[in-house]
């Protein structure tokens, strides 16, 4: 299910929801069958939407990420969750830079970087960041990784047991 909603999110930049209702329902029955109980799938479960939402209101993360973070909790327990979702962010860093080598925009988007913390900490208000860019669709699409990638990555690695 997750090697189909990154192959979905790299076509269409959406993730659907269907994929990820039906992910969740099989994430939940294989769990409370085979491995653990309901408590744990819940802490599971509200870790992923409670350190990803955060990152999904200012822009950093889109939703389809949010709800692929909370269906891979539904098939593992908190500590294997921190483990990929510290891989998956591992690895985007390092599509990240790769994306900012070839596009050759590190300078821009270090200055818009500290520009926006820099806002946000004169006017203590979040705001969306990379806003500016959803106007322009090219640009947008230049500093744009699909998450779900590393994030595939970084389930793939943890449970294949290479990491």
């Amino acid at each position: 299910m997750l090697c189909l909603a990154a192959l979905t999110d790299l076509k269409t930049d959406r993730i659907p929801n269907g994929l990820i209702v039906i992910g969740i329902i099989t994430g939940v029955a294989g769990s409370l069958c085979f491995r653990f109980d309901l408590l744990q799938l819940a802490v599971s479960m509200s870790l992923a939407f409670v350190l990803m939402y955060p990152l999904f209101k200012i822009g950093a993360l889109g939703a389809g990420d949010v709800k692929i973070f909370i269906m891979i909790g539904s098939f593992v327990e908190a500590e294997e969750f921190i483990a990929i979702l510290t891989l998956a962010f591992v690895i985007g860093a390092v599509f990240s830079l790769i994306k900012l080598l070839i596009e050759r925009n590190g300078r821009e988007r270090i200055c818009y970087f500290l520009s926006y913390i820099s806002e946000v900490a004169q006017t203590r208000k979040w705001k969306i960041y990379g806003e500016y860019m959803r106007e322009d669709y090219q640009r947008y699409r230049r500093n744009k990784i699909h998450f779900t990638v590393p994030v595939l990555f970084g389930v793939v690695l943890r449970m294949g047991g290479i990491i």
